[in-house]
């Protein structure tokens, strides 16, 4: 009987201690992951501040209501090819490089870095379609250039309507890389800004950066390069402006599908479609019925995700080039 009890009290004191052990382990898993945060934050703040003198200046800024606005000009030929980004590529001028080395020999290349992106400045103005296609416009306004073809990727398509339909006599053309449309689906849905804000704010931004590998040597840019891209996007990934213009986002989507806003059927509209595992539905369709809906209007399927400046520049600059020349010789 003596044993039995014994058992019976050992039994109850194991089962007291299990509660001790379970929260200790538990302080001791939060202990760890705390210090892994701090230490994720220290590393990011004492590399922001390092890297700060060690970005180095590209293009040249401009004056745009009262801010810097950073712009790439290369090339030197008679027709001006304007460049746009999509929504959250960090260093437009850099990411548009091998597209611009395939136009630049005949045409005089254009790379704008709105407020939030590249070397610009940040702005508190509200990220809506009509104060971006505003600030762009005086950019380049600034620069004297008052005719000239515009180009964009993803997100650039939907704010270059508006921009077409502001200054209608100074777009050649539109071009557009993989382009956002009014009517696209899955616009409505609020993009998730905390987490991206805590990703910067946190540090562990540039720790899954530096863990994604580098995308830019991958395509054959030169290690100085693809380092100051790397530098200048930890800087300015996920900043407040760029926050601001997610926000915006579905309100934008919302406001041309509603005006059922359109480019003019007098402006000639060539589209690079990407073709492989596009991720809206009816993608290619809703290219070919904006290209049907130009007088001049041209759609081109590509492979190559939705960035197809990346893999797709010779082609891109040669399609773009004839159908230039296509409507040099209509006119």
């Amino acid at each position: 009987m003596d044993k039995i009890q014994h058992t019976v009290d050992t039994l109850h004191k194991k089962k007291k201690k299990w509660p001790r052990v379970l929260l200790g382990t538990l302080g001791i898993i939060v202990g760890v992951i705390a210090l892994f945060f701090i230490a994720v934050f220290a590393v990011d703040q004492i590399a922001t501040r390092s890297e700060a003198s060690k970005i180095q200046p590209y293009g040249q800024t401009v004056a745009v209501d009262g801010k810097k606005m950073n712009v790439l000009i290369r090339g030197e030929g008679e027709e001006t090819i304007v460049l746009l980004p999509g929504y959250g590529t960090a260093v437009p001028a850099r990411d548009f490089e091998l597209l611009i080395r395939e136009l630049e020999s005949d045409y005089r290349v254009i790379a704008v870095e709105p407020f939030g992106y590249g070397l610009s400045d940040e702005t508190d103005k509200e990220r809506t379609t009509a104060n971006i296609v505003e600030e762009v416009h005086e950019a380049l306004g600034q620069l004297g250039v008052d005719r000239y073809v515009l180009m964009g990727h993803s997100i650039a398509g939907l704010y270059g309507i508006e921009y077409a339909q502001r200054y209608p006599d100074e777009i050649i053309a539109f071009a557009g890389i993989d382009t956002s449309v009014p009517k696209q689906g899955g616009m409505d849905t609020e993009l998730p800004e905390g987490l991206f804000t805590f990703l910067r704010e946190s540090g562990m931004m540039r720790l899954l950066t530096k863990l994604g590998g580098d995308p830019y040597e991958k395509l054959g840019y030169d290690a100085e390069m693809s380092r100051q891209i790397r530098m200048i996007t930890n800087r300015v990934g996920n900043n407040p402006t760029l926050m601001n213009e997610m926000r915006h986002i579905s309100e934008n989507f919302r406001a041309a599908r509603e005006a059922d806003a359109k480019f003019s059927a007098a402006l000639p509209l060539i589209l690079f479609v990407n073709q492989e595992d596009a991720e809206v539905a009816s993608w290619t369709e809703l290219h070919q019925e904006q290209a049907a809906h130009a007088e001049y209007g041209k759609m081109v399927g590509m492979n190559g995700g939705h960035y197809l400046h990346h893999k797709n520049s010779p082609e891109i600059a040669k399609e773009l080039r004839a159908f230039l020349g296509e409507i040099e010789a209509g006119q």
